[in-house]
């Protein structure tokens, strides 16, 4: 393969101004530098089989402790606590957490939830209504839906729900300086370290409790890193799910004959789901890793020390996988998407996010047989954030 680069090298990331995301045009080979804003460069693959090979490769690391890991934005002065974080850990480390948790977000597990999560779903579908039109369905359903959940799931009182969803918009919000990143990660610790120290007086039916009585009370896991991982699981419980729902039905609404599909065919919910997850990939930044050794992918020589970037959302618009990829169709069968990484490192909630999207999706198209957008669709803002959203959607019905 040829090593030949693009050149100028263009900056990364590309930004997002509307639902389908900004791809480069790396040829048929798929793979070129970028210039991050930390000065860096770093290669960028894009195509799924590149990924595929890249993220199950043993030659890449996940600890952005590494010289040469590809920091998209500037890291604060005293490096992030990687305590119980173990997205950004590699085995054992990595695997020793991840079987820790795998019971809680285990398909049969998240079954027992459904009723739950419907209950919730019906309620904020209430609130929205109750709001009156036009309202946002973004303050009123798409955020306090996986909110609800992941309070419910971790044994975190909603009460304190702006609290950590301020923070956490902080956290993601490109804009952040390293300062504003570091203050709120402290303030979110200390909030957790007190939720457990309360949690171990009085265990409930929790995970956070569970976790602590048999992981922590054992000495399988320290405090500290059980603060991590609940910092970890309460930013992304809620961000990615919420801003999925957003968008899905900001897509769902553009796309009138789709919609009409499903309504004409509820079972095609799941497949629904599915090419949402593909056509939205709201992680846009990709995944990063530095190469620990002299390695390939799909032939290209990648340096140790080099760092790389495998781009989801390009991977899922791969024509080779998925034909006629730009365009958004639900029958498609869409299950070789990447929207939640691949291998290892593959988001271990994803049984919860997608019965959240299917519960929350059916239910606001039955419940609301009328809902429509409020606004002109050019009008609709973005976040500019490492996970991509809506600001607002204004809809009727």
């Amino acid at each position: 393969m040829s090593d030949t680069l693009v050149t100028p090298i263009p900056a990364y990331p590309f930004g997002n101004d509307g639902p389908e995301p900004r791809l480069p045009d790396f040829g048929q080979e798929g793979v070129g530098r970028v210039r991050l804003p930390t000065g860096q460069e770093a290669w960028l693959f894009t195509r799924h089989e590149h990924l595929r090979e890249l993220l199950r490769s043993p030659d890449f690391s996940s600890d952005f402790s590494r010289p040469g890991f590809p920091q998209i934005r500037p890291m604060p002065k005293e490096a992030p606590q990687r305590d119980g974080s173990f997205i950004r850990m590699d085995p054992p480390e990595h695997t020793r957490f991840r079987r820790m948790l795998t019971p809680e977000f285990m398909i049969k597990h998240i079954r027992t939830l459904e009723p739950l999560i419907r209950q919730t779903v019906l309620g904020a579908l209430e609130s929205l209504r109750a709001a009156g039109k036009p309202a946002d369905l973004v303050e009123h359903f798409a955020m306090p839906v996986p909110s609800m959940v992941i309070c419910h799931l971790l044994g975190v009182p909603y009460a304190d729900h702006e609290f950590f969803q301020q923070r956490s918009r902080v956290l993601l919000a490109w804009a952040s300086t390293p300062e504003q990143v570091q203050t709120v990660i402290e303030e979110l610790r200390e909030y957790l370290v007190r939720l457990i120290a309360e949690k171990r007086r009085n265990p409930g039916d929790d995970m956070i409790s569970r976790l602590a009585a048999e992981r922590v009370e054992t000495g399988e896991m320290t405090e500290r890193e059980l603060v991590g991982l609940s910092v970890l699981l309460l930013v992304a419980g809620h961000e990615t799910t919420a801003n999925m729902i957003g968008l899905s039905t900001l897509v769902m609404l553009q796309h009138p004959a789709q919609l009409e599909r499903l309504r004409q065919d509820p079972a095609l919910i799941d497949d629904t789901v599915e090419e949402l997850l593909r056509y939205l990939t709201i992680v846009r930044t990709g995944l990063t890793r530095v190469a620990v050794r002299d390695t390939t992918v799909g032939g290209h020589r990648v340096g140790a020390g080099e760092g790389v970037i495998g781009l989801l959302s390009a991977a899922n618009r791969d024509e080779d996988v998925f034909t006629d990829a730009e365009r958004f169709d639900l029958a498609r069968g869409s299950h070789q998407h990447m929207a939640f990484g691949f291998g290892i490192h593959q988001c271990i909630g994803q049984p919860l996010a997608r019965a959240e999207l299917r519960i929350a999706l059916q239910e606001l198209f039955n419940g609301l047989p009328e809902l429509a957008l409020a606004v002109d669709p050019s009008t609709v803002e973005f976040r500019d954030a490492v996970v991509f959203g809506v600001r607002r959607l204004e809809v009727t019905w």
